[in-house]
């Protein structure tokens, strides 16, 4: 408590030893006739708390404020349902408030706003309350008391989502991105439907976090009998702590330090946001792989000593086994057919596999040969009845019979394959899988984002041995001859399916900004996904 109000409350205690010391020295006492009302001019209306009046005025606060953000639904939703004060007890404002503020300062270290949660606002009112600077209207003690109550709850579940979880939710944002050309052969008028480009388990900010941070707030409030007195009561808005407020405080700040990002890279970037003279674009590309570091996957590499990572923007694959390292480029979906983020597991290798075509390439590249059995058999396709799934001559399909999607096409295993001699797959919900391709060029141009959504590696052999836990050389020297063989007339030596166990974890993930051996590497945003990440931080930014 400040200084002056604690003469005040202890005033009367003065007065009683000065009655006591007059009696004992048997002079008269001056002060005997005193009333209550001597001391009135001592109270100061401005510092009167009326707890229905901060109510009303946090109302007031609360039907003018248009934020949307989940934080900011919830931080309403609190006090709509009538919730109690959080900061402010019968003593103003404890010293949480303070704890909360010191990580605040630092959002401007974040590339951030401090706009955005208050701080100047909130450092302003704390020293009002301070230093007694009340005055009248809107610098009265209700109005400030309902401001820092109102801001100071906004700005905490802000950032301890923000930060726990991310700013941004790349499951609704990358999921709503590129809409699903309707087929033009389709009658019906069918809502728009997207394109799945994000499925990685992760955790979000759900209500049960979002309570349980308030509850902490709560708890702390009923633990040091902190609720603002009754209406008609007057407090001294004054700044408090004390041994309670002290331990609560400590809880406050380990709840601040466990919602920090996990994800060292994070910390790399944020000493890297700092650099002098940082060019705009470098700025922005670095907050938005921040924002990634944010995200809390349900899994990811560090978990896990042996692993296959595919970054999307770098061509890259690198798989890892402790110390070891084997690198290679890759081929990815190109721009209208982006290869799916995610995380999962190669479960097997196949050899020699055949390939299902899947329907949008038979609409748009292969109806026009309908009928035409040169075209097919030159390319070792064949076209089954999916009824039967029995083979039909080429010559009696005709074209509206392939675009009735009643007849499937496929693609014969072997050399000339579009898949290549070798198949990873893994449990994904895009029918998408890394392989071996017969089209060997597209690893040596820059650009290699040219498939369907599929991963084209370019050493499949090197990878095939290196995802196997016990290197066989016999069973390596079958994949070998499996892969180079021109004729699979041997069919003792062609091995059909290779299970892996354990399996292998795959991540395949979008970093634009990278950490290698040799320091952060720079890669294009080839899916333009850093500008519509950096969209939705826009309204946090400096």
């Amino acid at each position: 408590v400040i200084r002056e109000v604690k003469l005040l409350r202890f005033l009367p205690l003065l007065l009683s030893v000065m009655v006591l010391a007059c009696c004992k020295e048997h002079e008269p006492n001056s002060n005997r006739n005193l009333t209550l009302e001597y001391y009135q001019d001592l109270q100061n209306p401005n510092f009167a708390i009326n707890s229905h009046v901060v109510r009303d005025l946090m109302d007031s606060l609360m039907r003018n404020d248009d934020g949307t953000t989940v934080s900011d639904l919830h931080t309403k939703r609190y006090y709509r349902n009538h919730g109690g004060f959080l900061w402010v007890d019968r003593r103003g404002i404890d010293h949480r408030a303070d704890t909360l503020l010191s990580y605040l300062k630092r959002v401007e270290e974040m590339g951030f706003d401090a706009k955005q949660f208050y701080v100047a606002q909130i450092t302003r009112d704390l020293e009002k309350l301070q230093h007694l600077q009340l005055g009248e209207g809107r610098d009265d003690v209700n109005h400030v008391m309902a401001r820092l109550e109102y801001r100071l709850t906004k700005s905490y579940l802000r950032y301890v989502g923000g930060q726990r979880f991310g700013f941004v939710n790349p499951t609704f944002v990358l999921n709503r991105l590129d809409s699903i050309e309707p087929n033009p052969h389709d009658t019906i008028k069918r809502p728009t439907s997207y394109r799945g480009l994000f499925d990685v388990k992760m955790q979000h900010a759900d209500d049960a976090f979002y309570k349980k941070a308030l509850r902490l707030l709560v708890e702390a409030n009923e633990r040091t009998d902190g609720e603002v007195l009754d209406d008609g009561d007057n407090g001294n808005g004054g700044y408090d702590g004390g041994e309670n407020g002290e331990t609560e405080c400590g809880k406050l700040a380990a709840f601040l330090r466990e919602v920090q990002p996990k994800n060292p890279f994070y910390y790399e970037l944020q000493e890297k946001l700092l650099s002098p003279h940082l060019g705009k674009q470098m700025r922005a590309k670095i907050l938005v792989n921040m924002e990634r570091c944010r995200w809390r996957q349900a899994d990811h590499p560090e978990l896990h000593k042996k692993y296959v990572m595919v970054n999307i923007p770098s061509f890259h694959l690198l798989a890892i086994d402790g110390k070891d390292t084997l690198s290679m480029r890759i081929g990815c979906g190109a721009t209208k057919t982006k290869t799916p983020l995610l995380n999962s597991n190669i479960k097997r290798m196949d050899l020699n596999p055949n390939w299902f075509v899947p329907r949008s390439i038979i609409v748009k590249d292969m109806v026009r040969h309908a009928g035409s059995t040169a075209y097919f058999h030159s390319r070792n396709y064949y076209i089954t009845d999916r009824s039967t799934g029995k083979e039909v001559n080429p010559a009696q399909v005709n074209r509206s019979m392939l675009l009735s999607g009643n007849y499937g096409v496929v693609q014969r295993g072997g050399k000339g394959n579009a898949l290549g001699r070798i198949i990873f797959r893994f449990d994904n919900n895009f029918s998408v899988y890394l392989h071996d391709t017969s089209s060997r060029g597209v690893f040596g141009r820059e650009d290699r984002g040219v498939s369907h959504g599929c991963v084209r590696v370019e050493k499949p052999f090197e990878l095939a041995k290196f995802l196997l836990k016990d290197k066989d050389e016999k069973l390596i020297e079958r994949i070998n001859y499996s892969m180079t063989a021109d004729s699979l007339a041997n069919k003792k030596l062609v091995v059909g399916s290779v299970k892996l166990e354990p399996q292998v974890p795959l991540f395949i993930a979008y970093y634009t900004l990278f950490p290698m051996a040799n320091g952060m590497v720079n890669y294009p945003d080839v899916y333009g996904y850093d500008k519509v990440i950096f969209e939705h931080l826009r309204k946090y930014l400096q």
